[in-house]
């Protein structure tokens, strides 16, 4: 402890019991004081940024001070709101020239400069909360994970379901044994709402004049500008996006995750979706994600008692449904849902964690459920993170600090690994049924992020970023 902290104390604790008003020079590096506010800064400021702000602001410690943003179409909204706070277009411009005005960053731009923009915070010491999936390959979740550990930072991902009370609840019954040890899991979306597997698009167009549409590539190829992938639908090329999985998995697999016995998976398959033409005649585009697919885990337990199933299914395709509900009963809600296979049960859940209920749903009034013994967060996601922030580094909890959602996210994209690898060619294919590579299962080395039986298969672990773009000094 410093001497003028020392000193300061020492004179608080005379001056009696009373309100007191804590310099920030006094607190130290990644602290804020009481008397001050966290300084935020966006990073995408509009689409799904807009609202992030939105909800930072809610809280009085909350000051947005600066906005970024590609595209100045898209950042109207925040602007207005935050009239003070100063704009940029380019995130690296901004973090230089703020980072004495900034305590935390709020990055929430395509998946592709997720990671980017999220180690070039943190390496100035600010706290960050970044978007879900927290980054477009298994190799940069692997990089932020080490980084917050690095720069002792304070990480939350945008996965809000993992601080409501349906996830708690879900492990509470869990726990509690009502549904005996779980082998086998699905999860499942109506994702994607936005084109996939389409040809990639043509045409010559004008870029915007309110658009920087080199910046807005980032770490992607060079190539000319289309109105097809602005301001949504770029998550459904690989290039830029990670396609359903990416999208949702976060959300939807988290009480998985989160609830069961497991870290990465050991192998992974998957079938997707295609017009059996498109196949035929070879021309299955490699671009775009596939309109919809079902990908297969196989997760070791973390306490050496086997395995456990976990399957994933996109584009309204569905697990079959479980016996112990009704006919007239639905299976789950529209947006996508999660099930637990256990030795005495089944648990059924929506998206986002929510509503979970013991299968069949008569249950639910014949069973005693547990009494709540995990900690809820009242406060939501957002202020979570703030109020963390504001704690400190080491002095208060997120729901889904980088040490929990960089190994999550890394074991969901390794479903794109065997989608990406589904329709590679082989060169040396002489009919339609045998020039494809990747209908197989990828056996997956988590420790040096490999697969070990389909070399072909580790080029997407890790992306070759543009020239100009790096992921950390």
């Amino acid at each position: 402890m410093s001497n003028s902290r020392r000193k300061f104390i020492k004179n608080s604790a005379v001056a009696g019991a009373g309100f007191f008003i804590v310099p920030r020079h006094v607190i130290g590096r990644g602290f804020i004081a009481p008397s001050d506010k966290l300084r935020i800064a966006g990073i995408g400021a509009g689409g799904k940024g807009q609202d992030d702000l939105a909800n930072f602001a809610k809280s009085p410690n909350v000051s947005i001070v600066a906005l970024c943003d590609v595209d100045d179409r898209q950042s109207v909204k925040s602007r207005q709101s935050f009239p003070n706070a100063t704009y940029y277009k380019d995130f690296r411009v901004m973090l230089e020239k703020e980072k004495n005005n900034i305590d935390a960053c709020s990055i929430s731009t395509p998946d592709h400069t997720h990671a980017v923009a999220t180690i070039a915070a943190m390496q100035l010491g600010k706290h960050v909360y970044t978007q879900k999936p927290l980054t477009h390959d298994i190799y940069e979740a692997r990089m932020l994970t080490e980084a917050a550990k690095k720069y002792k930072v304070v990480t939350q991902m945008g996965n809000q379901g993992g601080s409501g009370d349906g996830v708690r609840k879900a492990k509470e019954i869990f726990e509690a044994g009502l549904i005996g040890d779980v082998h086998t899991a699905h999860a499942w979306t109506n994702r994607p709402v936005w084109p996939q597997g389409i040809p990639t698009p043509t045409g010559q167009y004008e870029i915007p004049k309110e658009l920087d549409w080199d910046l807005w590539l980032g770490t992607a190829p060079k190539i000319d500008f289309n109105p097809a992938y602005l301001p949504f639908n770029w998550r459904g090329w690989w290039a830029f996006g990670t396609g359903a999985l990416g999208d949702m998995a976060c959300h939807i697999m988290d009480p998985i995750y989160r609830i069961l016995p497991i870290l990465y998976p050991d192998s992974v398959e998957a079938s997707i979706a295609t017009i059996w033409a498109k196949m035929w005649d070879d021309s299955q585009n490699p671009d775009a994600c596939p309109a919809s697919s079902i990908i297969h885990l196989n997760y070791p337990r973390t306490d050496g008692k086997g395995n456990i199933k976990v399957s994933w299914h996109d584009g309204g395709l569905l697990p079959e449904r479980p016996d112990e509900l009704l006919p007239e009963e639905a299976f789950g809600k529209w947006d996508g849902g999660v099930m637990f296979v256990g030795t005495k049960g089944k648990l059924l859940l929506d998206c986002y964690g929510a509503n979970p209920r013991l299968l069949p749903t008569k249950l639910m009034n014949e069973t005693k459920l547990p009494a709540e013994t995990i900690k809820r967060v009242p406060e939501g996601h957002y202020i979570q993170w703030v109020n963390a922030c504001m704690a400190g580094y080491g002095n208060a909890k997120t729901s889904s600090p980088f040490e929990y959602a960089g190994p999550f996210t890394e074991s969901i994209l390794i479903g794109n690994l065997a989608l990406r690898s589904f329709l590679l060619k082989n060169p040396n294919g002489k009919g339609w049924n045998d020039k494809w590579l990747g209908r197989k299962k990828l056996l997956w080395d988590a420790k040096n992020m490999k697969i070990t039986n389909f070399d072909e298969a580790n080029q997407y672990v890790k992306r070759q970023y543009r020239g100009g773009w790096t992921l950390g000094a």
